[in-house]
């Protein structure tokens, strides 16, 4: 399975190699969600979309994968690493958030602090990674890349400000080698925080992750 973004690519590719199936598969889910809200024009219907989900992660906590690919590979790459699908299933609630009533602050907030915390604690498991520092990264990551991908200028730049409120409160000391793909991909995002252009797989982008896996900074 491929994923979209090429930075999320990049940052499995850091990643130990028994580690990258499942990244890729958690990734790839983050995706899946971001593709329900992005082509959702009735909310309601996209709000069953992402229901559907939902029930379906919380299932392969009792019962075996259906044939569904994605969530199959979830099944076989993220739950052996103490990653329940109710924890995938949690995720889906910043999704929701941005098509269930007005994308106002509190729906950007909430956006961030559900689908990157969790996103990134699980990945934090995968890695076998210190989990409650990578949630706040997680939760600043999300805000960002909302900041560049939703389509209302308003709801991009509220996104933006968020993060960068946040960003004082990660420490400053170097990450360790199990998070730093991760990392890597805070390290962009604290830049793009500050303006309102970026450009995806630039050189600059490489280089300034390639320097934080080697070393942590």
């Amino acid at each position: 399975m491929e994923l979209a973004d090429p930075e999320r690519a990049l940052a499995v590719a850091y990643a130990p190699a028994q580690a990258r199936a499942g990244l890729t598969a958690l990734f790839a889910l983050d995706e899946r969600f971001g593709q329900v809200v992005s082509s959702t024009t009735e909310p309601m219907i996209g709000l069953m979309r992402l229901a559907w989900w939902r029930e379906a992660l919380e299932k392969l906590d009792r019962d075996p994968a259906p044939a569904e690919p994605l969530l199959r590979l979830l099944a076989d790459h993220v739950l052996p690493n103490r990653v329940t699908g109710a924890k995938l299933a949690a995720i889906e609630d910043g999704w929701t958030a941005l098509i269930d009533g007005d994308a106002d602050a509190d729906a950007i907030a909430r956006h961030g602090r559900e689908r990157g915390r969790n996103l990134f604690m699980a990945a934090a498991a995968i890695l076998d990674a210190d989990a409650i520092r990578l949630a706040g990264a997680g939760e600043i990551w999300a805000l960002v890349d909302l900041g560049y991908r939703h389509s209302d200028a308003q709801v991009r730049a509220t996104a933006r400000a968020q993060a960068n409120r946040l960003i004082g409160a990660i420490p400053r000391e170097p990450w360790p080698k199990a998070a730093r793909p991760l990392a890597a991909l805070l390290a962009l995002a604290i830049g793009d925080a500050r303006t309102d252009k970026r450009i995806q797989g630039s050189p600059s982008r490489l280089l300034r992750m390639l320097a934080l896996r080697l070393t942590g900074r």
